[in-house]
């Protein structure tokens, strides 16, 4: 053989050399197993809890406000002030409604002259009527002379009765003034904190609408209480006397302690978000809690201990559909064909063998690795703390190895499970 053809020769076994590496390796990249994420069944400890924001306060908040117009004289009361029921804490500048009040005693005292005038008239026309009366039953005057004293007799009567009732007003006038004289003196209505003061001296307040509140005082700081917003799916678990716990950014070391007094029926909607508002009543001995302060609430409904634990992800796990088409066998071997064109639809997703009943929020399916395979095993769940659920039934223990997560080509996928990995 030449020089030459022992070159083509050898040119064209490398070249078919390299072919078949190559086709090796797109094979082998066509058939790469899954890969898989996956977690234990374990024992321990769960707690079903609900959380919620909400805001502190007083148990009891009073508006103080002013009756009557005017302009602030004076102020015995500033931010964070103690008062006490009945206490003197603003002053209205009195010098209108004082003029007030001696108008309407003058005008009671013109009321009171007219109708002593009055009496004094019906009396004297009451002798005329009388004199006139016995002259008429003498025949002594005209009986049209009698009826006419008559008349006027009764007519000093009914001035009298007139003069009574101005007397009257003018009475009345003079009590309305001077309860406006009273409501000049803003006074404490109970015992408890000035949380706000809403105006300064020389300010006026005007009350024709309604009543400007000048103070804003809490009752009692000691006893508070946090009025959360639950959202309407966990407003169920919820009920009166239910203990509670919380925090505040002010110290979010420290966890306090609370009662729920009330789940109350009134919802509250913000954008199409349904809540209920439910009022815990809190201790507040060292007044650390202040008003305003935004509480991050958890209500414990559920606690038990030392029970089979399952991750949450394993729960929300579907494998990709025709991933699992022909994976069996070992306890609860799904039974679900795959359809027409190879994979497993959602309605004939496998199921345990013995339970054809459809998943419910309690009853589930998990895949379980069993031998380096996975294996559909049907559940039955309790309360979850949001990471971790109980297994009230199913055929798992404790170091069981649940699929959470896959990822891969389905058809690599399905390959890889027909095989060890």
């Amino acid at each position: 053989m030449s020089k030459r053809n022992k070159i083509l020769v050898a040119a064209a076994a490398a070249v078919l050399v390299l072919g078949v590496a190559g086709w090796r390796w797109s094979a082998a990249s066509g058939k790469q197993k899954p890969q898989m994420e996956t977690a234990q069944v374990e024992r321990g400890r769960i707690v079903a809890k609900v959380t919620a924001t909400g805001t502190l306060s007083a148990i009891v908040t009073v508006q103080v406000g002013s009756q009557v117009s005017g302009r602030i004289a004076a102020l015995n009361a500033d931010f964070n002030s103690e008062v006490k029921k009945g206490q003197l804490i603003a002053k209205i500048d009195p010098q209108l409604f004082q003029a007030a009040v001696e108008q309407a005693r003058a005008n009671l005292l013109a009321a009171q002259g007219n109708l002593a005038k009055a009496r004094a008239q019906a009396a004297d026309a009451q002798r005329q009527a009388e004199r006139a009366r016995q002259l008429a039953e003498q025949k002594l005057i005209a009986q049209a002379d009698y009826e006419t004293t008559q008349s006027n007799a009764d007519a000093a009567a009914a001035g009298v009765q007139a003069a009574l009732g101005s007397e009257a007003q003018a009475k009345a006038s003079l009590t309305q003034a001077s309860v406006n004289l009273a409501y000049t003196d803003i006074l404490s209505p109970t015992n408890g904190t000035v949380i706000s003061r809403n105006v300064d001296v020389g300010q006026t307040v005007a009350a024709s609408l309604q009543a400007p509140t000048i103070f804003v005082i809490a009752e009692d700081l000691k006893k508070m209480q946090v009025d959360t917003s639950v959202a309407e799916a966990d407003v169920g678990r919820l009920l009166p006397g239910m203990t509670a716990s919380f925090t505040v950014d002010a110290y979010p070391s420290i966890v306090f302690q609370g009662k729920v007094r009330q789940v109350r029926n009134a919802p509250q909607t913000v954008q199409n978000v349904v809540t209920y508002d439910a009022v815990i009543d809190v201790e507040n001995p060292e007044l650390k809690l202040k008003p305003g302060m935004t509480a991050n609430v958890t209500f414990v409904y559920a606690e038990k201990q030392d029970v089979l634990r399952i991750p949450n992800a394993a729960l929300r796990f579907k494998p990709p559909p025709g991933a699992f088409a022909d994976a069996g066998g070992g306890r609860g071997a799904p039974g679900g064909r795959p359809d027409a064109a190879g994979n497993g639809s959602e309605a004939r997703r496998p199921q345990a063998k013995g339970d054809g009943r459809p998943e419910t929020p309690d009853r589930r399916t998990v895949w379980v690795l069993k031998e380096e395979r996975p294996t559909a095993v049907r559940v039955k769940t309790g309360i979850s703390d949001g990471s971790a659920t109980e297994l009230v039934e199913g055929d798992l223990q404790a170091g069981d190895v649940v699929i959470t997560d896959a990822a891969g080509p389905p058809s690599g996928m399905a390959a890889a499970m027909r095989r060890p990995f």
